[in-house]
């Protein structure tokens, strides 16, 4: 952000962004701001001679404006750029900037967070110095390339018992013959949902009544995960919960995601179940589809384009799957 200073009858302006410093003098301050919103837009597309002296925060924070602000989760990527620009890692000249770095800062960050997490950062990192080398010419060569990231942590295989379902749905006061009015009567509803229709938390949320086609029983998803539409068909079941809240328009439920999550924990602990994440009602809605659909149909309507993804959450017991042989 540009700096301002009166000084007699003008104004100074100072602008240090991105590596690049420039000053200038003007005889309003109106002028001044002008000046200096157009220079960082400038420096931010590049347009100025590049400095010896950018470092790896001055490369994030082009990326964050630039690129982040344009992607679907920009807000979520930024916020993550943002605490990496809080790292050690930040202050390192771009010109210095080496693979044993990234793995200083990948040793140091799995102190702190998980496995998981450091991969999702690191994958952020490797587009940053991506770009840089390819668009901008900030590095001659990606040093993430030789970095290794941590082991991937073996996918959940939580399976949700009958019991489980049962003592969620009484902590959370649902009925089945009544509509759901509380927020804790409604996540009774979208947890029985879910199971239902696999249907990820965040998409379940902002389901709105325009999209849902009770007749064709069908809801229309205008945006999902992987950034595509789908459409994902309903259940009796399913269509039974809508028919309980049904309304002319708006949001289904009634509920955002960061609510859904507080009431289910709220349910957990009421109803005394331990290691229970709401994501794991995905593995058990797609595992007990699985007996009913084939899998290029059961990858369409869970919206998964790659199979081996889709056998992360197929979690048939053998018990099952002896069952079927029969």
């Amino acid at each position: 952000m540009a700096s301002y200073i009166k000084r007699g009858k003008t104004w100074r302006v100072f602008i240090a962004k991105c590596g690049v410093r420039k000053s200038g003098t003007f005889k309003t301050k109106a002028e001044a701001v002008a000046w200096a919103t157009q220079e960082e837009a400038d420096i931010l597309l590049g347009k100025h001679e590049q400095y010896q002296d950018r470092t790896f925060f001055d490369l994030l924070e082009r990326y964050a404006a630039t690129v982040s602000v344009k992607k679907r989760g920009g807000r979520w990527e930024s916020s993550r750029i943002a605490a990496i620009q809080q790292d050690k890692l930040a202050r390192v000249l771009c010109r210095e900037l080496g693979a044993r770095h990234f793995a200083q800062w990948r040793d140091e960050k799995l102190a702190r967070v998980s496995p998981a997490s450091v991969n999702r950062y690191m994958n952020i990192l490797s587009h940053v110095c991506h770009v840089a080398v390819n668009e901008w010419q900030w590095l001659e060569e990606n040093p993430l390339k030789t970095v290794r990231g941590p082991p991937q942590p073996k996918p959940r295989d939580r399976r949700i018992s009958s019991e489980e379902i049962d003592r969620i749905i009484l902590a959370s006061g649902y009925k089945h013959d009544q509509s759901p009015e509380t927020s804790r009567e409604r996540v009774g509803a979208i947890f029985l949902f879910a199971i239902e229709t696999a249907m990820r938390a965040g998409e379940i949320v902002k389901m709105q009544w325009k999209d849902v086609d009770v007749e064709r029983r069908v809801v229309f998803l205008p945006e999902t995960k992987n950034g595509s539409s789908r459409e994902v068909p309903l259940s009796t079941e399913a269509i039974r919960i809508l028919r309980q809240i049904m309304q002319d328009k708006g949001n289904v439920f009634r509920i955002t995601v960061s609510n859904l999550g507080n009431v289910f924990r709220q349910l957990k602990a009421r109803a005394m179940i331990d290691e229970l994440h709401f994501h794991d009602t995905r593995h058990e809605a797609i595992t007990r589809l699985a007996r009913k659909l084939d899998v290029l149909d059961l990858a369409r309507m869970v919206g998964h384009r790659d199979l081996k993804q889709l056998m992360v959450y197929y979690n048939a017991t053998a018990e099952e799957l002896a069952k079927r042989l029969d």
